[in-house]
């Protein structure tokens, strides 16, 4: 599947600058740059601190073998990290990633699972031009489940949907 949101990511990075550190900063500001060494550098370890954000760029440079060994394996690892805390945008990659089969078995319920729990969250933004961004990430996690749901059986739909309101009651802990 072809990613269709790294302009909206800029976006929400650009927007969403609550207990961002310089860190932080100075990784996005190599990654925009294509300095993967400096990115690294700065990234892991506020990713290995629990970082949303930079454990999400962490998946991509995995996914896509940027300045990394690529590894869907890591990517997959680095996107949980995320998903479990609540970040959305790594929900919906990890869905991605369980709907391709890419460092994980690929499985249909699993994907609709985290398409769901991405769907259902937010926006709840005040900023307007955050809040279509995040809209747009709700409407396309929503398409994608759709989608799997052609291709899974009833049962399947219904196990997902159990899976994701589990997954939602226990705060994104052990979802998978």
């Amino acid at each position: 599947m072809q990613r269709s949101l790294p302009a909206l990511i800029a976006l929400v990075l650009l927007f969403s600058t609550v207990g961002w550190s310089a860190d932080f900063w100075k990784g996005y500001e190599a990654y925009q740059k294509k300095d993967y060494a400096t990115t690294l550098r700065e990234f892991k370890p506020l990713a290995e601190k629990g970082h949303t954000q930079a454990q999400n760029i962490l998946g991509w440079m995995y996914y896509y073998g940027e300045g990394v060994p690529q590894s869907y394996k890591t990517a997959v690892k680095w996107y949980r990290f995320a998903a479990e805390q609540g970040h959305a945008y790594a929900q919906y990659w990890l869905a991605e990633m369980y709907q391709d089969g890419k460092g994980v078995l690929q499985n249909y319920v699993y994907a609709h699972m985290w398409y769901n729990v991405c769907a259902s969250q937010g926006p709840e933004d005040p900023d307007k031009d955050l809040r279509e961004i995040e809209l747009e990430r709700r409407d396309l996690a929503a398409g994608a489940r759709d989608r799997i749901a052609k291709e899974i059986s009833p049962s399947q739909i219904k196990k997902a949907q159990e899976l994701a309101s589990e997954c939602v009651e226990k705060k994104f802990k052990g979802c998978d």
